[in-house]
C-alpha cells in the first residue's frame, strides 16, 4: 500500500481543505509549495500552523450571535428609553456587526451638544469613512482631535488626513499624514499615506511607505501577521502597481 496509500482517502481532503483555506487566507506564497509537493504531510503541516489558529477566530462567529441578541433586547429599550446612552451602546454594536448605516443613525440619537466625550463622534466618522462618506466625517473627526491630538493612538488623526486627501483637501493632508505617523506605526495609516504620496505622482516616497509595512512583518507575532494580513496584500498590491525609476 506504501505510507502515502495510508492517507487516502483522507490525505487528499487534507490537501483540499488545505488549498481553500489558502486561497481564502493568503498566507506566505512557500505553503502552497508545501501543500503541492509534500502531498498529505505538507497539507498536515500548513493546517496545524496556519488553519488551527486561525480557529480562534471563530469566537466572533459565536459572539456574533450574542451581540444580536443584545442588539434586540436594546431596540425594544430604546422606544422606551431612547437616552443618549443606549443609543451610544446601540451604535457601538452594529459598529461591530459592521452595520453603518444603523451605527450612524444611532450615533446621531446618542450625540447632543451636552455629549461629555468624544467616542461616539469618533464612531460616527468611521461608520461614516466606511460608507466613503468621507465629507461627512471631517467635521466628527476634526472635533475629536481638536481636542485630543492623540486619540485611539493617533488611528483619528490618520483617518482625518486620509478623509481629507479623499475630498480633495490637499493642502493639510501631508501635514496630518506626518502627526500621525510621527509616533503611530499603524499599517493603516502607512497604507493610506503611501495612496495619497501615489497620487500625488510621489513614486518613491509611496514606495517607501508601503515597504514600511512589510518591514513590520518580520517582527511581528504569528498572531499579529494575521490580523495584518490584508494591510500586507494591500501594501504589497500598491508596490508592483508602482512604476519603478528608470
Amino acid at each position: 500500500m506504501g505510507f502515502i496509500g495510508l492517507f487516502y482517502p483522507w490525505g487528499i481532503l487534507l490537501q483540499a481543505l488545505a488549498i481553500v483555506h489558502f486561497i481564502r487566507r493568503r498566507p506566505e506564497t512557500i505553503w502552497f509549495y508545501v501543500i503541492i509537493f509534500l502531498g498529505p504531510l505538507g497539507a498536515l503541516a500548513y493546517i496545524v500552523m496556519e488553519v488551527v489558529p486561525d480557529l480562534g477566530l471563530l469566537r466572533h462567529s459565536f459572539e456574533g450571535f450574542g451581540r444580536r441578541k443584545r442588539i434586540s433586547r436594546l431596540e425594544a429599550t430604546v422606544t422606551e428609553n431612547p437616552s443618549p446612552g443606549n443609543y451610544e451602546e446601540l451604535g457601538d454594536l452594529y459598529l461591530e456587526e459592521r452595520n453603518w448605516a444603523r451605527a450612524r443613525a444611532c450615533y446621531d440619537r446618542a450625540i447632543t451638544p451636552r455629549t461629555p466625550h468624544p467616542d461616539p463622534v469618533y464612531r460616527r466618522a468611521i461608520a461614516a469613512i466606511e460608507q466613503s462618506d468621507f465629507a461627512s466625517a471631517i467635521p466628527d473627526l476634526e472635533l475629536v482631535t481638536s481636542s485630543d491630538g492623540k486619540y485611539d493612538s493617533y488611528r483619528a488623526v490618520g483617518l482625518l488626513a486620509h478623509a481629507c486627501a479623499q475630498t480633495g483637501r490637499t493642502d493639510q493632508v501631508e501635514a496630518l499624514f506626518r502627526q500621525a505617523t510621527a509616533l503611530s506605526t499603524l499599517s493603516e495609516t502607512y497604507y493610506n499615506f503611501a495612496m495619497f504620496l501615489a497620487s500625488q505622482d510621489r513614486t518613491d516616497e509611496a514606495r517607501e511607505w508601503a515597504q514600511r509595512i512589510l518591514a513590520k512583518k518580520a517582527n511581528m507575532p504569528r498572531y499579529v501577521q494575521r490580523r495584518e494580513r490584508p494591510w500586507l496584500r494591500k501594501a504589497s498590491a500598491l508596490l508592483k502597481s508602482l512604476p519603478r525609476r528608470g
